[in-house]
């Protein structure tokens, strides 16, 4: 394996978030082969407005900048929040690896160190997420739920202001800046299901970098890569729309027949009405088939009615937030 003779150039974000997880892949990349990695801060769409998620027109918003300037050869790889992907291929580029993944359920922080169900009918819970929306609202605890975008720090002070009576975001963000203290509950996924792809990180480079591609391979976790892929298969197959709160897990787990995966996967009404909830297993090889056989089934109950007539997914909500 060849090591450069100069800093790879590693584009990402300029959020704390985005330079926190860049950073993690950068000291992967230092510590284990001794390569030199300079960060390239790269302002995307989505980073430039505060309009909600759903208004923009376009998929990938909180990516493209980033590809355009790998394609550019402005930089050599770009580390993302993987469910901001959206999930076509992108040409000329490169999935070059997967790092372990952080835990990926969702958390709540909450005023008086609260759980979800101890807040009071009529708090108010805060955010962007139409996922969380509609999750929160099937479990019919009767508090309010109000729209949210921004930062960590932006979100959590909401809550530290008396804005806000709780916020839920990943538990991957705030385990990444250090903040896991501020959770007042972790939530199970029997109740609210992550977003495919939430706490896992995507490394892309040009495809046909055979050098970049090979040194990026040391940071990948299979196990890691093929739980996401069936998570986003599944996302692909229902070809769910911009607003359509769809869950999904997947687990490695040992079977009666060697390693597998395990996979959750949910849609749920917007006004929390109604929900499908299934799982599937599979070999580890055929992920992605996992993932496509589980969204066969949950639309065969109904996926489809819950989800509407709304827009291609784009799959972002600004990170692991």
């Amino acid at each position: 394996m060849t090591v450069p003779d100069r800093p790879l150039r590693l584009g990402t974000r300029a959020s704390a978030l985005a330079r926190t997880q860049a950073g993690l892949v950068a000291a992967a990349l230092t510590g284990r082969l001794g390569v030199a990695v300079e960060l390239v801060y790269i302002s995307t769409d989505g980073d430039r407005s505060s309009a909600p998620i759903a208004s923009f027109g376009t998929v990938g918003i909180f990516v493209s900048a980033l590809r355009d300037a790998l394609l550019a050869d402005r930089i050599d790889l770009a580390v993302h929040s993987y469910k901001d992907l959206p999930t076509a291929p992108a040409p000329g580029l490169a999935l070059a690896a997967v790092p372990v993944r952080e835990d990926p359920r969702d958390a709540l922080v909450a005023r008086d160190g609260l759980t979800l169900g101890e807040l009071p009918v009529g708090a108010t819970v805060g955010t962007g997420s139409p996922r969380r929306i509609a999750q929160l609202r099937a479990l019919g605890l009767g508090v309010e739920l109000r729209p949210l975008r921004g930062n960590v720090d932006t979100r959590l002070g909401k809550v530290t202001s008396g804005e806000l009576d709780a916020v839920v975001l990943a538990r991957a963000g705030l385990a990444r800046l250090g903040r896991l203290d501020v959770i007042t509950e972790v939530l199970d996924p029997l109740q609210v299901l992550p977003a495919p792809g939430q706490g896992a990180l995507a490394v892309e480079c040009r495809d046909g970098d055979d050098d970049v591609m090979k040194l990026l391979s040391t940071v990948d976790d299979e196990d890691t890569r093929a739980a996401v892929a069936a998570e986003r298969a599944l996302l692909a197959a229902l070809e769910a729309g911009c607003t359509a709160p769809v869950g999904a897990l997947a687990e490695v787990v040992e079977g009666d027949e060697g390693t597998e995966i395990f996979l959750r996967g949910s849609v749920t009404a917007l006004d929390g009405s109604d929900a499908v909830r299934l799982s599937a297993t599979g070999p580890l090889a055929d992920a992605e088939g996992v993932g496509r056989r589980l969204a066969a089934d949950l639309l065969a109950i109904g996926a489809a009615e819950l989800m509407g007539n709304a827009e291609p997914y784009d799959g972002p909500r600004g990170g692991d937030e």
